[in-house]
């Protein structure tokens, strides 16, 4: 990498009113090109390998280097990623050593195994009963405002669902889902009797109020599913990031996730990404080991981690806590909607249950409020949720609340203008804005500026970049050391397979400016950098 000379653009520039956020990715409403006979569940031997958006064409970029004992089997172009599968007998160290070398070649960002990640279910014997979980979160005093509103679509990312269920019927939308799981149109769970969760989640989020019969879900959103996990309850890394994908290109407004395991990986991530920038809600399940930090997906900052209590307001034995943690919820022997061939109604524990009722809670949030962003949501429901005496890293901000979201203005709960004046703050009150354009002539170039604080303990600096759809530019950002941020000295990053980045930070440290980075991987072209600090 060329040497190169600090800038101070940012520097106590002249801010812009902010007017819109900086384009994400397109939306697009294919479906990612799954192989057929390609088996649910988990995906042992496959190697995820991430290309970047200045190569030509992404499958042929990798296959080159596949050895002959591999093939690739499944591509998303939307997500930038291959599938490239080893057989069961070859060694580990075959895929090691594939790993090592695919990574040295040029246009590919990444490669990591195809994980498998499992629902956050923790079963217990059935126990039918009164429901508990929406008098808890003071839906039922809700609806009195609004029962929900079917333009709100949540989307379940999960088990396939019986969306014909009579409790589910008349929420699940009339096309229900897709099956990423066996690849095909429909996510009607194959063996009914076996699939126990997605059913359940989608009745925790809208089995339908006020139908006359059955049990009630928060409001009556419209429900979709993507079915990424087979009846056992476990998928893999590839078939969940595709599902997130196109719920996001359905256009949900809130995506579901009661599902984690593993670590950390750049095609989830990447995924929960390109959610978020399309302007969706991500609620995830913080995890069932007890542990003292939450599971991936929940811990990407994308999204919402949610913990799980009990009836009497406990953290539950199994659920995981952390600082990651932002809202908890009911997720201890729910009673909710399950397949008519196991009964139609069964109590289970675990923070799969606590996830959806958070979601629920955030689509009849939607009807009452429907101008909302999903991040001037995400504060709404934080500001608004209810204090259960468990420290922050137990509850988060609190119990979601639905009477709370649903009748105070977000304006006034400091959730966002709720479509009284239109502002971009993000729910926390005055922001400003700077932005700054340059160029990069290629992967060995870079530029580095530092920002000043405008506000005394800022709440949250969001940082987007906007670059040449045909190169592959990454963001980094340091904060709290006036060390210029790099792809190797960062405290946050943001690198997907093409030039459109953001970073969210949540009181940042602003002990010292906020140094930013903009580095070609690949390609050149122009960028423009937007900060927006919120007081």
């Amino acid at each position: 990498m060329s040497d190169h000379t600090e800038r101070d653009d940012l520097k106590r520039r002249g801010f812009l009113k902010l007017t819109g956020a900086v384009a994400g990715i397109a939306a697009t409403s294919g479906v990612a090109a799954a192989r057929p006979g390609r088996d649910p569940g988990p995906k042992e031997g496959e190697i995820l390998v991430g290309v970047s958006a200045s190569a030509d064409e992404i499958e042929g970029e990798v296959a080159q280097y596949v050895p002959g004992n591999a093939e690739v089997v499944h591509s998303n172009e939307t997500l930038s990623y291959v599938a490239v599968k080893f057989p069961e007998q070859a060694a580990d160290v075959a895929r090691e050593n594939f790993i090592d070398a695919i990574t040295r070649k040029d246009h590919i960002k990444y490669a990591e195994d195809n994980e498998t990640l499992e629902t956050q279910l923790a079963p217990n014997d059935p126990q039918f009963g009164s429901q508990y979980a929406p008098q808890q979160v003071n839906a039922d005093d809700a609806w009195d405002t609004t029962l929900g509103d079917a333009s709100v679509t949540v989307a379940v990312v999960d088990t396939g669902a019986q969306y014909d269920h009579p409790d589910l019927a008349g929420n699940y939308a009339s096309d229900p889902g897709y099956d990423f799981a066996d690849g095909d149109s429909d996510p009607y769970p194959d063996a009914p009797s076996d699939e126990y969760h997605g059913t359940h989640v989608s009745g925790c989020a809208a089995a339908v109020v006020d139908n006359g019969s059955g049990v009630a879900g928060q409001g009556n959103s419209t429900l979709i599913n993507g079915r990424s996990l087979d009846e056992s309850g476990s998928g893999s890394t590839a078939d969940i990031a595709d599902a997130v994908q196109w719920a996001a290109d359905q256009g949900a407004d809130v995506i579901n996730l009661s599902l984690g395991g593993g670590g950390y990986t750049d095609t989830m991530k990447n995924a929960v990404s390109y959610a978020d920038d399309n302007g969706a809600l991500v609620v995830a399940a913080a995890g069932n080991d007890g542990s003292s930090s939450v599971s991936y997906p929940a811990a990407y900052s994308e999204c919402v981690a949610v913990s799980a209590v009990d009836s009497n307001e406990n953290l539950a034995s199994f659920s995981q806590y952390g600082d990651s943690v932002e809202l908890c919820a009911p997720g201890v022997n729910v009673l909710s909607t399950t397949t008519e061939s196991r009964g139609s109604y069964e109590e289970l524990s675990g923070t799969s249950m606590a996830t959806p009722v958070t979601s629920g809670v955030a689509g009849l949030t939607l009807a009452a409020w429907p101008d909302l962003t999903n991040l001037e949501l995400r504060d709404h429901l934080k500001a608004t949720a209810a204090d259960v005496g468990l420290s922050a890293d137990e509850q988060g901000s609190g119990q979601v609340d639905a009477l709370a979201a649903v009748t105070t203005d977000p304006a006034d709960s400091g959730g966002g203008g709720g479509g009284d004046d239109g502002g971009d703050d993000g729910g926390t009150g005055d922001s400003t804005t700077g932005s700054v354009d340059g160029s990069l002539s290629g992967s060995w170039d870079y530029d580095d500026y530092s920002w000043s604080w405008n506000y005394s303990s800022p709440s949250r600096v969001v940082v987007e970049l906007d670059g040449p759809a045909d190169a592959d530019f990454d963001l980094y950002v340091n904060t709290g050391t006036t060390q210029n941020a790099s792809p190797g000295d960062y405290d946050y990053a943001s690198r997907s397979t093409d030039s459109q980045e953001s970073i969210t930070i949540d009181a940042p440290d602003d002990s010292t400016d906020m140094q930013v980075d903009v580095d070609s991987y690949s390609g050149s072209g122009g960028y423009t950098v937007t900060i927006t600090e919120y007081q």
